[in-house]
């Protein structure tokens, strides 16, 4: 009976050597992280990614589709969020932001139009994020008359700004009896 809790002892002592050593080698095999140019990249092409894949999956009768009368449509929201991209796109290239706060729905008619306006606009931000690099991501740029940001700073404003709006656009969907891209089942 002595026995029994000695060999439990001794192959507890075994099972944790070996655990440590797989962990010793896991911890040797830490890649870096990411420069944080690539992970703002990144996120940036995430969001427009999920904007783009519902722009171009909703059908497009139910593009002028709103919860109530007072919100936007779909095909508003969309134009919104990529809209809102040149608040950063342009500062950061040294252009004016935009005059209007969104464009208007009747410059963007078709579906075609607007999924083509929501690529273009974060195929732009993207640019714009590449443009200015590591180092360029901390430099300050006029953002709005009389207020200065950093490059960073307003990308991730704009990221978490376009998530809102694919979050809203996630509701429209279901009220509108649909399965958002992002939610249907992977093949």
């Amino acid at each position: 009976m002595k026995r029994t809790p000695f060999l439990a002892i001794v192959l507890l002592a075994f099972a944790f050597a070996a655990h440590a050593q797989d962990t010793m080698k896991k911890d040797a095999a830490v890649k870096p992280a990411d420069p944080e140019s690539k992970v703002v990249l990144d996120s940036w092409n995430e969001i427009g990614r999920k904007l783009t894949a519902m722009a171009e999956d909703f059908p497009e009768d139910k593009y002028d589709f709103k919860p109530t009368p007072e919100q936007r449509s779909f095909a508003e929201q969309l134009l919104h969020a990529a809209g809102s991209c040149y608040y950063f796109t342009n500062p950061v290239m040294g252009q004016k932001p935009p005059a209007a706060e969104d464009p208007k729905r009747d410059q963007y008619k078709s579906k075609a139009d607007i999924v083509a306006f929501v690529k273009k606009a974060f195929a732009d931000g993207g640019t714009a994020i590449q443009s200015k690099g590591e180092k360029g991501l901390m430099t300050e740029v006029v953002y709005y008359p009389q207020q200065k940001a950093r490059v960073i700073d307003i990308a991730y404003g704009i990221i978490e700004h376009s998530g809102e709006h694919y979050g809203q656009l996630v509701v429209y969907y279901r009220l509108a009896g649909l399965v958002p891209p992002e939610s249907r089942p992977k093949k």
